[in-house]
């Protein structure tokens, strides 16, 4: 059984109660319980799966192989807590929901399988700052990425966009705020930037800082148009400015935007329960420097109250502003054991101690955003499953 074969063929595909990303999404964030059946591949499952349920909530059964079985204890599964049935498509999901069904379980095909589930985003408005009449941080629950609307006295600025934008032009129609520049925080590794065909179609600048707009790999120059940015440059949004602040450590060109002197959007530099990891490169300890001077900046330099907006976030647990990921600077630098070092060198040695292993989809996702790859959006989605891996992990 295989997803991209299901619906060929004389036999029509049973019809099976359906769960979208959204509804799926919403039951995890209202703590319902449910479990997952994966039905894919095993060594499709360890490259990405839904990850916000509890480990003894997640099952993986080949489909091929869970068709046959008649047994319902033979599948591990609770009979008394629903179940999603996730594939790569929503195709055979469909039959393997309708057999559990059967079964006895209360079983529904997660529609659209895991492409669906990578892609769904919800918007979540946070509280503006003076200046901004409207910011929204756009939540791609499955990657953990987050990218955000500005809008200010009818302009709009957009952050972090990815390739799938329906939601963050939904919300920008809604406004009634005219589009008038996009940036990234650096160019991204673990998701392909809308960032450069969005200010395209629109016809406005795309900002980034210059030091990002190579691949970092062997430094052969980037091929993207972009409107260069740098430390103290400030962009201009309806009845503000937005500050753009070089912290780099993460890349060497990544920025954070200092609105009001009270929202950071921070990027992959700092995220509510870690900090940007500076190994993606291959350049760890250059950029392990960096990153300490970019700490050492923030401290000296921002006010404990300014709420911080990462790009990423690792788990359910940095949802500290109500449903949406981020944290007032204090808090971090409270908790945050990385951001408690004061000698450079305990630093370094916490930053190498962590060094995960590397994520290869990254190099060519690079390869992309700088314009030195074409975007085909079949492979796109493969190289985009997965939650991303852009933090520092955990001490050994």
């Amino acid at each position: 059984m295989a997803d991209e074969q299901a619906g060929r063929g004389p036999f029509p595909i049973p019809e099976a109660p359906g769960l979208t990303a959204g509804e799926m999404a919403q039951m995890l964030a209202d703590g319902e319980a449910f479990q997952i059946m994966d039905v894919r591949a095993p060594e499709r499952v360890a490259n990405g799966r839904v990850d916000q349920v509890r480990p003894d909530r997640f099952h993986n059964i080949r489909g091929s192989e869970l068709i046959n079985i008649k047994d319902p204890s033979a599948t591990g599964l609770d009979p008394s807590e629903p179940v999603a049935v996730v594939c790569g498509h929503g195709m055979d999901s469909k039959i393997i929901a309708v057999h559990l069904g059967r079964l006895g379980f209360d079983a529904r095909s997660l529609v659209g399988g895991m492409a669906a589930w990578m892609r769904l985003t919800v918007p979540i408005d946070l509280d503006p700052p003076e200046g901004l009449n409207r910011i929204v941080q756009f939540d791609r629950v499955g990657k953990g990425c987050l990218g955000y609307l500005l809008v200010s006295d009818g302009e709009a600025l957009i952050v972090d966009p990815p390739l799938a934008l329906k939601e963050y032009l939904e919300v920008l129609e809604e406004t009634g705020a005219r589009l008038v520049g996009v940036a990234d925080t650096h160019v991204h590794a673990d998701y392909v930037s809308g960032g450069p065909g969005l200010a395209r179609h629109f016809r406005v600048p795309y900002y980034l800082h210059a030091a990002d707009a190579v691949y970092p790999y062997d430094g052969t120059p980037g091929r993207i148009d972009f409107l260069s940015i740098s430390d103290g440059d400030d962009i201009n949004l309806g009845r503000t400015n937005v500050s753009v602040i070089h912290t780099p450590g993460h890349t060497e060109g990544s920025v954070s935007f200092l609105v009001e002197g009270r929202v950071a959007l921070t990027g992959d530099f700092l995220f509510v329960e870690s900090i940007g990891r500076p190994d993606l490169a291959g350049r760890e300890e250059e950029w392990s420097k960096q990153l300490w001077a970019s700490v050492v900046r923030a401290i000296r330099e921002w006010d404990d109250g300014v709420a911080v907006y990462p790009a990423h976030y690792a788990g359910e647990g940095e949802r500290r502003m109500g449903k949406a990921i981020g944290a007032p600077f204090g808090d971090l630098l409270a908790s945050s054991e990385l951001l408690k070092i004061q000698d450079p060198e305990v630093f370094f040695h916490q930053i190498l101690s962590r060094k995960a292993p590397f994520p290869e989809a990254y190099k060519k996702i690079k390869a992309i955003n700088v314009g030195l790859a074409p975007i085909v959006e079949s492979e796109v989605e493969v190289l985009e499953v997965g939650r991303n891996e852009c933090a520092l992990g955990g001490a050994d």
